[in-house]
Protein backbone atom coordinates (compact mmCIF):
# COMPACT_ATOMS: atom_id res chain seq x y z
CA UNK A 1 0.00 0.00 0.00
CA UNK A 2 1.62 3.46 -0.82
CA UNK A 3 2.47 5.76 1.59
CA UNK A 4 0.47 8.67 1.89
CA UNK A 5 2.22 11.89 1.38
CA UNK A 6 3.49 14.13 3.63
CA UNK A 7 1.61 17.71 4.27
CA UNK A 8 4.46 20.16 2.10
CA UNK A 9 4.50 16.97 -0.74
CA UNK A 10 0.69 17.26 -1.21
CA UNK A 11 0.40 21.31 -0.96
CA UNK A 12 3.73 21.17 -3.41
CA UNK A 13 1.76 18.62 -5.99
CA UNK A 14 -1.17 20.25 -5.90
CA UNK A 15 0.06 23.81 -6.24
CA UNK A 16 1.60 22.34 -9.45
CA UNK A 17 -1.43 20.78 -10.72
CA UNK A 18 -3.41 23.81 -10.22
CA UNK A 19 -1.33 26.10 -11.73
CA UNK A 20 -1.12 24.21 -15.21
CA UNK A 21 -4.86 23.59 -14.73
CA UNK A 22 -5.55 27.35 -14.81
CA UNK A 23 -3.50 27.92 -18.01
CA UNK A 24 -5.65 25.39 -19.69
CA UNK A 25 -3.15 22.69 -20.36
CA UNK A 26 -5.13 19.26 -20.24
CA UNK A 27 -2.57 17.36 -20.76
CA UNK A 28 0.87 16.25 -18.93
CA UNK A 29 4.36 14.79 -20.32
CA UNK A 30 6.43 12.81 -18.20
CA UNK A 31 10.02 12.05 -19.37
CA UNK A 32 10.73 8.28 -19.90
CA UNK A 33 14.20 8.64 -17.96
CA UNK A 34 13.33 11.93 -15.74
CA UNK A 35 17.13 13.81 -14.99
CA UNK A 36 15.63 16.73 -13.37
CA UNK A 37 13.20 19.00 -12.80
CA UNK A 38 10.86 20.71 -14.90
CA UNK A 39 12.46 24.46 -15.80
CA UNK A 40 11.31 27.43 -13.42
CA UNK A 41 8.96 29.76 -14.56
CA UNK A 42 7.02 33.27 -14.02
CA UNK A 43 7.63 36.70 -14.64
CA UNK A 44 9.39 37.91 -18.01
CA UNK A 45 10.61 34.32 -18.63
CA UNK A 46 7.25 33.45 -20.84
CA UNK A 47 5.69 31.28 -17.56
CA UNK A 48 2.17 31.63 -18.95
CA UNK A 49 1.83 28.60 -20.87
CA UNK A 50 3.38 25.16 -20.73
CA UNK A 51 4.99 23.61 -24.56
CA UNK A 52 4.30 19.98 -25.13
CA UNK A 53 7.81 17.84 -24.63
CA UNK A 54 9.83 15.91 -27.21
CA UNK A 55 8.49 13.10 -28.60
CA UNK A 56 10.55 10.76 -26.51
CA UNK A 57 7.92 11.84 -23.43
CA UNK A 58 5.05 9.61 -22.00
CA UNK A 59 1.68 11.54 -22.12
CA UNK A 60 0.21 11.43 -18.35
CA UNK A 61 -3.56 13.01 -18.75
CA UNK A 62 -4.13 15.48 -15.61
CA UNK A 63 -7.67 14.80 -15.31
CA UNK A 64 -6.69 11.59 -13.67
CA UNK A 65 -3.58 12.45 -11.11
CA UNK A 66 -2.90 9.13 -9.73
CA UNK A 67 0.09 10.24 -8.49
CA UNK A 68 -1.56 12.25 -5.64
CA UNK A 69 -3.44 9.71 -4.58
CA UNK A 70 -7.26 9.97 -3.04
CA UNK A 71 -6.51 13.62 -2.80
CA UNK A 72 -9.50 16.07 -2.98
CA UNK A 73 -10.14 18.13 -6.02
CA UNK A 74 -8.03 21.31 -6.03
CA UNK A 75 -10.18 24.53 -5.70
CA UNK A 76 -9.10 26.96 -7.67
CA UNK A 77 -7.54 29.98 -6.03
CA UNK A 78 -9.64 33.23 -5.68
CA UNK A 79 -8.50 35.95 -8.35
CA UNK A 80 -8.66 39.55 -7.22
CA UNK A 81 -11.77 41.72 -6.86
CA UNK A 82 -11.19 45.00 -8.83
CA UNK A 83 -12.57 48.07 -7.24
CA UNK A 84 -14.75 49.85 -9.65
CA UNK A 85 -13.18 52.52 -12.26
CA UNK A 86 -12.91 55.87 -10.59
CA UNK A 87 -15.11 57.74 -12.37
CA UNK A 88 -13.24 61.03 -12.11
CA UNK A 89 -11.49 61.44 -15.87
CA UNK A 90 -7.85 62.99 -15.65
CA UNK A 91 -7.42 65.56 -18.24
CA UNK A 92 -4.22 64.09 -20.50
CA UNK A 93 -2.08 67.27 -19.20
CA UNK A 94 -2.56 66.06 -16.10
CA UNK A 95 -1.79 62.29 -16.58
CA UNK A 96 1.85 62.60 -16.58
CA UNK A 97 1.76 64.23 -13.16
CA UNK A 98 -1.06 61.80 -11.81
CA UNK A 99 1.35 58.94 -12.97
CA UNK A 100 3.89 60.34 -11.35
CA UNK A 101 1.95 60.55 -7.64
CA UNK A 102 1.35 56.98 -8.19
CA UNK A 103 4.61 55.98 -8.20
CA UNK A 104 6.19 58.54 -5.28
CA UNK A 105 3.42 56.90 -3.31
CA UNK A 106 4.39 53.41 -4.05
CA UNK A 107 8.49 54.97 -2.99
CA UNK A 108 10.61 52.47 -2.09
CA UNK A 109 7.92 49.72 -1.32
CA UNK A 110 8.42 47.05 1.12
CA UNK A 111 4.29 46.19 0.97
CA UNK A 112 5.52 42.61 0.03
CA UNK A 113 8.72 40.26 0.00
CA UNK A 114 9.35 40.62 -3.38
CA UNK A 115 11.56 43.60 -2.31
CA UNK A 116 14.15 41.73 -0.55
CA UNK A 117 15.58 40.67 -3.76
CA UNK A 118 14.78 43.88 -5.91
CA UNK A 119 17.54 45.97 -7.70
CA UNK A 120 15.43 48.44 -9.35
CA UNK A 121 11.28 48.68 -8.82
CA UNK A 122 9.30 48.71 -13.02
CA UNK A 123 6.67 51.01 -12.33
CA UNK A 124 5.85 51.34 -16.58
CA UNK A 125 6.65 52.68 -20.15
CA UNK A 126 4.73 54.94 -22.53
CA UNK A 127 2.47 57.29 -23.46
CA UNK A 128 0.12 58.57 -20.30
CA UNK A 129 -2.27 59.04 -23.06
CA UNK A 130 -2.01 55.88 -25.15
CA UNK A 131 -4.65 54.37 -26.58
CA UNK A 132 -3.45 51.05 -26.50
CA UNK A 133 -2.00 49.44 -22.72
CA UNK A 134 -0.29 45.93 -22.37
CA UNK A 135 -0.42 44.67 -18.99
CA UNK A 136 2.70 41.76 -18.50
CA UNK A 137 3.32 39.52 -15.52
CA UNK A 138 6.33 40.71 -13.63
CA UNK A 139 10.00 42.26 -14.04
CA UNK A 140 12.63 40.06 -15.22
CA UNK A 141 16.37 40.24 -15.28
CA UNK A 142 16.87 42.90 -17.57
CA UNK A 143 13.95 44.94 -16.43
CA UNK A 144 15.08 44.83 -12.80
CA UNK A 145 18.98 46.06 -14.12
CA UNK A 146 17.14 49.03 -16.14
CA UNK A 147 13.89 49.75 -14.21
CA UNK A 148 12.27 49.56 -17.15
CA UNK A 149 9.28 46.68 -18.59
CA UNK A 150 9.67 44.44 -20.86
CA UNK A 151 13.56 45.51 -22.05
CA UNK A 152 14.98 41.93 -22.29
CA UNK A 153 14.06 39.45 -25.26
CA UNK A 154 10.64 39.42 -24.27
CA UNK A 155 10.32 43.17 -25.01
CA UNK A 156 12.26 43.05 -28.11
CA UNK A 157 9.73 41.00 -29.83
CA UNK A 158 6.90 43.03 -27.64
CA UNK A 159 8.43 45.35 -29.51
CA UNK A 160 8.20 43.88 -32.97
CA UNK A 161 4.60 43.38 -32.32
CA UNK A 162 3.73 46.64 -31.91
CA UNK A 163 5.64 47.78 -34.58
CA UNK A 164 3.22 44.80 -36.43
CA UNK A 165 0.24 46.59 -35.33
CA UNK A 166 1.27 49.83 -37.25
CA UNK A 167 2.41 51.83 -33.57
CA UNK A 168 5.63 52.61 -31.81
CA UNK A 169 6.84 51.82 -28.56
CA UNK A 170 5.86 55.41 -27.83
CA UNK A 171 2.98 55.51 -28.47
CA UNK A 172 1.97 52.82 -26.26
CA UNK A 173 1.58 52.43 -21.98
CA UNK A 174 3.38 49.17 -20.76
CA UNK A 175 3.05 48.03 -17.17
CA UNK A 176 3.36 45.10 -15.21
CA UNK A 177 1.22 43.06 -12.21
CA UNK A 178 3.76 43.10 -9.91
CA UNK A 179 6.62 45.77 -10.26
CA UNK A 180 9.63 44.15 -8.30
CA UNK A 181 11.38 40.91 -9.76
CA UNK A 182 9.96 37.54 -8.42
CA UNK A 183 12.86 35.66 -7.38
CA UNK A 184 13.59 33.00 -10.07
CA UNK A 185 11.58 34.93 -12.34
CA UNK A 186 8.46 32.69 -10.94
CA UNK A 187 4.92 33.61 -10.50
CA UNK A 188 3.88 36.08 -8.30
CA UNK A 189 2.21 34.39 -5.48
CA UNK A 190 -1.30 35.98 -4.93
CA UNK A 191 -0.09 37.96 -1.80
CA UNK A 192 2.53 39.65 -4.11
CA UNK A 193 0.33 40.24 -7.01
CA UNK A 194 -3.04 41.16 -4.89
CA UNK A 195 -0.46 43.75 -3.34
CA UNK A 196 0.89 45.47 -6.44
CA UNK A 197 -2.86 45.32 -8.19
CA UNK A 198 -4.00 48.55 -6.58
CA UNK A 199 -1.67 50.60 -8.35
CA UNK A 200 -1.41 49.17 -11.78
CA UNK A 201 -5.42 49.90 -11.23
CA UNK A 202 -4.91 53.60 -10.95
CA UNK A 203 -1.97 53.38 -13.50
CA UNK A 204 -5.33 52.19 -16.02
CA UNK A 205 -7.42 54.78 -14.58
CA UNK A 206 -5.55 57.17 -15.33
CA UNK A 207 -4.48 56.51 -18.73
CA UNK A 208 -7.68 55.56 -19.79
CA UNK A 209 -6.76 53.08 -22.87
CA UNK A 210 -9.15 52.07 -24.93
CA UNK A 211 -7.98 48.61 -24.91
CA UNK A 212 -5.88 46.34 -23.22
CA UNK A 213 -3.85 43.64 -23.91
CA UNK A 214 -3.20 41.15 -21.22
CA UNK A 215 0.61 39.19 -21.99
CA UNK A 216 -0.44 35.95 -20.99
CA UNK A 217 -2.95 33.95 -18.16
CA UNK A 218 -1.32 35.71 -14.57
CA UNK A 219 -2.42 39.55 -16.13
CA UNK A 220 -5.54 38.36 -17.28
CA UNK A 221 -6.32 36.86 -14.22
CA UNK A 222 -5.81 39.54 -12.17
CA UNK A 223 -7.26 42.30 -14.07
CA UNK A 224 -10.26 39.93 -15.20
CA UNK A 225 -10.67 38.84 -11.31
CA UNK A 226 -10.74 35.12 -11.75
CA UNK A 227 -8.58 32.74 -13.34
CA UNK A 228 -9.91 31.04 -16.10
CA UNK A 229 -7.82 28.83 -18.83
CA UNK A 230 -6.43 30.99 -21.23
CA UNK A 231 -7.50 29.13 -24.40
CA UNK A 232 -10.87 30.29 -22.92
CA UNK A 233 -10.08 33.95 -23.05
CA UNK A 234 -8.63 34.30 -26.10
CA UNK A 235 -10.60 35.84 -29.49
CA UNK A 236 -12.58 37.58 -27.44
CA UNK A 237 -13.46 41.16 -25.91
CA UNK A 238 -13.80 41.93 -22.90
CA UNK A 239 -14.53 44.48 -20.50
CA UNK A 240 -12.39 45.93 -17.65
CA UNK A 241 -12.55 49.80 -16.03
CA UNK A 242 -13.87 50.95 -18.99
CA UNK A 243 -11.50 49.59 -21.75
CA UNK A 244 -12.04 46.40 -23.74
CA UNK A 245 -9.23 43.79 -23.18
CA UNK A 246 -7.81 41.53 -25.50
CA UNK A 247 -5.77 38.25 -23.89
CA UNK A 248 -2.97 36.41 -25.89
CA UNK A 249 0.57 35.10 -25.31
CA UNK A 250 3.55 36.57 -23.04
CA UNK A 251 6.26 37.09 -25.93
CA UNK A 252 8.96 34.89 -23.79
CA UNK A 253 6.12 31.91 -24.30
CA UNK A 254 6.60 33.17 -28.19
CA UNK A 255 9.88 32.91 -27.92
CA UNK A 256 9.89 29.37 -26.14
CA UNK A 257 7.14 28.08 -28.76
CA UNK A 258 7.56 30.26 -32.12
CA UNK A 259 4.54 28.41 -33.86
CA UNK A 260 2.21 29.93 -31.44
CA UNK A 261 3.06 33.37 -33.04
CA UNK A 262 0.52 33.29 -35.59
CA UNK A 263 -1.95 33.01 -32.83
CA UNK A 264 -0.58 35.80 -30.92
CA UNK A 265 -1.20 37.88 -34.14
CA UNK A 266 -4.61 37.25 -34.47
CA UNK A 267 -5.36 38.50 -31.17
CA UNK A 268 -3.25 41.88 -31.69
CA UNK A 269 -5.80 41.93 -35.38
CA UNK A 270 -8.65 41.65 -32.92
CA UNK A 271 -7.45 45.00 -30.86
CA UNK A 272 -6.59 46.64 -33.85
CA UNK A 273 -10.09 46.16 -35.32
CA UNK A 274 -11.18 47.81 -31.95
CA UNK A 275 -8.54 50.27 -32.07
CA UNK A 276 -9.37 51.30 -35.87
CA UNK A 277 -5.54 49.93 -36.86
CA UNK A 278 -4.45 48.62 -39.97
CA UNK A 279 -1.46 47.06 -40.69
CA UNK A 280 1.58 48.98 -42.13
CA UNK A 281 1.20 49.02 -45.72
CA UNK A 282 -2.26 48.31 -46.21
CA UNK A 283 -4.63 51.21 -47.03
Amino acid sequence: MAQPLDPTTRDAIAERIRFYRDLGVTDLYRRAVDTAPADGVGADTGTDMGAPGPASETRVSSTQPNFIGEEPAIPARKGFSSPPQSATVIPAAARPAALKLIREEIGDCTRCALHKGRNKLVFADGDPNARLMFVGEGPGADEDAQGLPFVGRAGQLLNNMITAMGLRREEVYIANVVKCRPPGNRTPEPEEANTCMPFLLRQIDVVRPDVLVALGATAATYLLGARQPLAGLRGRVHSVRGARLIVTYHPAYLLRDPRQKKEAWADLQIAMKELGLKPPGRK
